[in-house]
């Protein structure tokens, strides 16, 4: 199964549906929402493309009444899970939080594959030591807007094969 993971948007929507447009054309089958969403019209243009959604909270809430109404109005389409999310996509066990310290103390415990978070703005894919004696992979997209980062960035993901490519975001 091949996903969309971004994170930050703050409100900039032709930007994030630039990207997952993007990947829906190579063959997502979902979106990941590391958080930063900010207001339920950022994801308007976004949800028109068809793929499902799951986003949780990050720092700069935003309207989350608004969020939380679209999702339950979404048919399924969009799923807003509050501070985390414990997904499981593509047979692999997935957990998405806004902070990377969070994050990277969820990819230490090993109960997931993935773990995803965003709020630094900077891109980064890692595999972390865990608690298992194995790895984690723990993935920040970095801004889907560029805001305070050199690029607008996402990640492509192969959760099949565990690639994750870090994509700029496309010019809008």
């Amino acid at each position: 199964m091949k996903i969309c993971i971004v994170s930050d948007s703050h409100d900039r929507g032709p930007m994030l549906a630039a990207a997952v447009a993007e990947a829906k054309r190579e063959g997502a089958e979902a979106v990941i929402h590391c958080g930063d969403l900010i207001g339920a019209n950022t994801l308007k243009a976004t949800l028109a493309l068809g793929l499902v959604i799951h986003a949780v909270h990050g720092n700069n809430l935003g309207d989350p009444v608004a969020i939380a109404r679209l999702a339950c109005n979404s048919d399924g389409r969009f799923h807003y899970y509050g501070q985390d999310a414990d997904l499981v996509l593509g047979d692999r066990r997935i957990f998405v939080t806004h902070y990377p310290h969070y994050g990277r103390a969820m990819a230490c415990a090993g109960d997931h594959e993935l773990v995803c978070c965003g709020h630094s703005h900077v891109p980064d894919v890692r595999q972390q030591a865990n608690i298992h004696g194995g790895a984690t992979w723990l993935v920040n997209p970095g801004s889907v807007a560029g805001l305070g980062a050199a690029a607008a960035t996402w990640i492509f993901a192969d959760l099949d094969a565990m690639l994750f490519d870090i994509r700029n975001t496309p010019d809008i």
